[in-house]
């Protein structure tokens, strides 16, 4: 099957049985998202979701945390992975934020990764989720998901997997296909054993069709 054909194969059969797709992190702002992102890293969405509530009750907004110390950070996030590099990143972009940014969050890629503790993929994803940019955020889901459908060819990294993924899907469907690759990963493609036999995407799948 050319690659082509593989995409809209696999875009039609997600946009027919997964019409909504969100990101799993609790969130009720731009804020709030942009910390949650950044505590995401290597953690999962369940153990953020579990530590962010206390933290945006004492940090409702940018603001408070920018004048924190990270040491208080800390003791609201010490069970998240890195948790020391976290909070000097969550203090360092509240600060950036109100300096430089008057308190809103930025919609520009580039602008963001100009924050601490915001790389691309993470700026993609606010993109993506709060302003709807045609922006491909490429975690260790969607890496894999989308090498082992086929939707990409000898992707050695995270950039090279973003611009083959954003050739071939369509603009208006690139920020909701972010979302239906990783919850694909993360419930049904799973990294050591794929659940494969109940996978409706085997018949276009490269990965199953060579086993």
């Amino acid at each position: 099957m050319i690659k082509k054909k593989r995409f809209e194969k696999i875009i039609d059969y997600f946009s027919k049985h997964h019409p909504i797709a969100e990101t799993e992190l609790h969130y009720k702002n731009p804020y709030q998202l942009m910390v949650a992102v950044i505590l995401s890293a290597q953690c999962t969405d369940k153990r953020v979701n579990m530590v962010t509530p206390a933290l945006f009750k004492s940090f409702p907004k940018p603001q408070v945390m920018a004048v924190a110390s990270s040491d208080e950070v800390f003791q609201y996030i010490k069970s998240i992975s890195y948790p020391n590099n976290k909070a000097k990143h969550l203090v360092g972009m509240a600060k950036m934020l109100v300096e430089d940014f008057k308190g809103i969050i930025p919609s520009d890629v580039d602008e963001l990764q100009k924050l601490p503790g915001v790389g691309r993929k993470t700026a993609n994803v606010i993109a993506s989720v709060i302003y709807n940019k045609p922006t491909m955020a490429v975690d260790t889901h969607v890496f894999r998901v989308s090498a082992r459908l086929g939707l990409t060819t000898n992707s050695t990294t995270p950039l090279e997997t973003e611009k083959q993924l954003i050739k071939y899907i369509p603009k208006d469907k690139i920020a909701i296909a972010h979302h239906w690759l990783i919850l694909h990963g993360r419930y049904v493609c799973l990294a050591r054993n794929p659940k494969c036999a109940e996978c409706d995407l085997k018949l276009f799948c490269k990965f199953f069709m060579s086993k």
